[in-house]
């Protein structure tokens, strides 16, 4: 091949996996933003993605070019998500879900329509990459892909953090398929494309802000239809403040506002909305009498803080996730929590700074997290996933003084839901908790002094006791979804997993047909089993190191360079071996024998040196069996797509943890491994190729 050619063909690689990395990623950053319902699947838009570039690159042999088609899928895509914009998440009785209707008005076409229209935009770029690996030297191809890979991943951790705007996004991603098309096409692919911008625009909040969890806007309790883009300049000394609305995806979150019921005019729907608020943040202080050092978890606007200033607490630590929450609060606030000098604010996940605190603290107050979103792409678990787990619990309890208390507060959608919070907060700390409730407002309140008289009434909240509590599958570091009633997957995950497996089965099949081979399910085991491993990974670190975009965009990236690492080996081994598959077995065997609390006890350098060695090793292994058998695979393409499939039904397989644990699915990984050693077995002794 001529070496202008092979150069050609090596950046067309790059700028393709860049491009399909780079647009996976902001679908899944975006899509919820207009149709809230996706916030909790927006690891099925990953895998709707797996699903199309897996079609398009098994399609790779098919006359038809289906590259010119992705300005048109692309179109097809915004429409589908304008069309859905109102559907709203439905409700089910396993799964709690905040600002949910009942089941009837839940439309599960919905959401398998916008989960095909987001595959068939991957399957053009699929096939382009297909046709790629079928002509170039393999392993090359594949350096080159990674590397694509890689590249999408950092720009987009960046571009997500300071810059991110889906218009910004999705022009860039046009303007790289314009570079890669024929000029003579532009004629017709701009028109589209500008289109495509037009209708985001117009469908879009030009003052929301992008924060790297949500998306925020802000709103008047009076007018919450009416985005607001600035305070008024007297807001912190003026009469009668205003109150804001803050909403994440489309739904709210939580208020702005200064609680001092006195900077309100008496006998206004406002003062009163503001008198019980700020009773609401106060109570725990009528049993709690330290006021030297509180922790807030969950900050948000401030409104703990603000209580805990009001209470004279004279150190204050509040820890948020979201640093675009805080510079809100600062912004809009009448009350200003955060430019007191009493409090110190630490941008980080609840769960990793409960890790490293200094304990001595009068209280712990848990604040109401009530996340909306999902960690990462690649999980199942909520945001706040591991913070509501019995080990968080009693590692924020360990905090307290001799006298100190935990108070956790939190909004019951369930009738299950309180119960199981009660338990969870009993099972931590040993303690029955003190329980107030009003409506379906909670506080749990755990005082270390078992001598402590508890009121019958904390303003508005009236003391209760559960007459009878039945067995509860408690939320675990194994098992974090406080959300979910009992272990189960419920149905609509399922309706929607079923639809796109029935997908792939019929795409799968028009596609290869007789042609089918026992290597397509080598390269799908692979796939399979690695989607869980980089899972695992993804998981892992989270609870080591937080729920942050950080930790999430560094595993991933430091997967593709262990898989890029691997793939450099794999280029000087004569041929594939089966004792590849010896360390991966055996490091998944320690894996699964050693317990994560046991990492969880050791400092931080200790968590640090077992995640370099523990999470890269399996990774090279696996990337070092897929590379040297992909080199001598019969159809590369074919395989690839193959392999993407497989990746997709791992991410489905995922899902079981919601009912039988995640340490359960390290098994998984093994089975998938050793299934397609297995199979090459089979395959070698047969004569077969893969």
């Amino acid at each position: 091949m001529p070496t202008e050619k092979l150069t050609r063909q090596k950046w067309q690689m790059f700028a393709l996996t860049f491009t399909a990395l780079f647009l996976e990623m902001m679908v899944i950053r975006w899509v919820p933003s207009v149709v809230h319902l996706v916030a909790y699947y927006a690891n099925l838009m990953l895998l709707s993605s797996f699903l199309g570039l897996g079609v398009g690159a098994m399609a790779a042999d098919r006359r038809r070019e289906l590259f010119k088609w992705f300005p048109v899928f692309l179109a097809c895509e915004i429409a589908t998500l304008v069309l859905c914009r109102g559907g709203v998440l439905g409700a089910t009785a396993s799964e709690a879900r905040f600002n949910s209707l009942s089941p009837a008005v839940f439309n599960a076409g919905i959401l398998i329509g916008i989960f095909i229209s987001n595959a068939l935009v991957f399957v053009p770029l699929g096939q382009r990459m297909g046709i790629l690996f079928n002509s170039m030297p393999r392993l090359s191809a594949y350096s080159w892909d990674l590397a694509g890979s890689l590249c999408g991943t950092l720009c987009f951790g960046l571009f997500s953090l300071r810059f991110f705007s889906p218009l910004t996004g999705m022009a860039c991603v046009m303007a790289i398929f314009l570079a890669m098309s024929a000029p003579r096409r532009w004629v017709l692919d701009i028109p589209i494309f500008l289109a495509v911008l037009a209708t985001m625009f117009a469908t879009g909040e030009r003052s929301a802000i992008w924060s790297p969890y949500y998306y925020i806007t802000m709103s008047r309790v009076e007018t919450p239809h009416v985005e607001e883009t600035e305070p008024p300049p007297d807001l912190l000394t003026m009469r009668d403040p205003p109150v804001y609305g803050v909403k994440v995806n489309q739904f709210g979150y939580h208020w702005d506002a200064a609680l001092d019921p006195s900077r309100y005019i008496p006998g206004t729907r406002r003062a009163q909305f503001m008198t019980d608020l700020t009773q609401q943040y106060l109570a725990p202080y009528l049993i709690c009498k330290g006021r030297d050092r509180v922790l807030i978890v969950g900050a948000g606007g401030g409104s703990d803080v603000q209580a805990a200033l009001r209470s004279g607490v004279k150190s204050i630590d509040a820890v948020e996730i979201d640093p675009a929450v805080i510079q809100l609060s600062r912004r809009f606030n009448a009350g200003a929590p955060y430019f007191n000098p009493r409090v110190h604010v630490q941008v980080d996940d609840a769960r990793s700074f409960v890790a490293k605190a200094t304990p001595g603290y009068d209280l712990v107050v848990f604040g109401f997290l009530d996340s909306q979103a999902l960690f990462s792409s690649m999980s199942n678990a909520r945001l706040d996933g591991y913070v509501y787990t019995v080990e968080s619990m009693r590692s924020a309890y360990g905090l307290l003084n001799d006298h100190g208390m935990l108070s956790l507060s939190f909004f019951v959608t369930k009738d299950w839901l309180a119960p199981k919070l009660y338990k969870m907060v009993a099972k931590a700390t040993g303690r029955e908790p003190l329980m107030y409730f009003a409506d379906h407002q909670m506080i749990l309140c755990v005082p270390k002094d078992r001598t402590l008289i508890a009121p019958a009434t904390l303003y508005q909240f009236h003391r209760a006791v559960f007459d009878k509590l039945g067995a509860i599958d408690l939320p675990t570091d194994d098992w974090p979804f406080l959300y979910l009633s009992r272990k189960t997957i419920p149905y609509d995950y399922l309706v929607s997993i079923a639809s796109l497996l029935a997908l792939s089965i019929i795409a799968g099949v028009a596609l290869r047909g007789t042609s089918l081979r026992l290597g397509d399910m080598h390269f799908a085991l692979l796939g399979m089993g690695f989607l869980l491993l980089e899972t695992k990974s993804i998981s892992d670190c989270t609870l080591f190191f937080g729920a942050t975009w950080f930790v999430t965009t560094a595993v991933v990236a430091g997967v593709l360079l262990m898989v890029m690492a691997a793939n450099l080996v794999a280029m000087r081994i004569s041929a594939p071996s089966f004792w590849m598959y010896a360390p991966l077995f055996a490091i998944l065997l320690l894996l699964f024998v050693i317990p994560r609390e046991n990492i969880l006890e050791l400092g931080f350098a200790g968590r640090l040196l077992w995640t370099l060695a523990m999470v890269p090793l399996p990774v090279f292994f696996a990337g070092i069996i897929f590379s040297t058998t992909f080199r001598v695979a019969a159809s590369p393409s074919a395989s690839l797509g193959a392999n993407l499939i497989g990746a997709m039904i791992g991410g489905f397989c995922e899902y079981l943890g919601m009912a039988i644990g995640s340490h359960q699915l390290s098994v998984l990984v093994a089975v998938a491994y050793l299934g397609s050693l297995l199979v090459l077995y089979h395959s070698r002794r047969s004569g077969h190729g893969i």
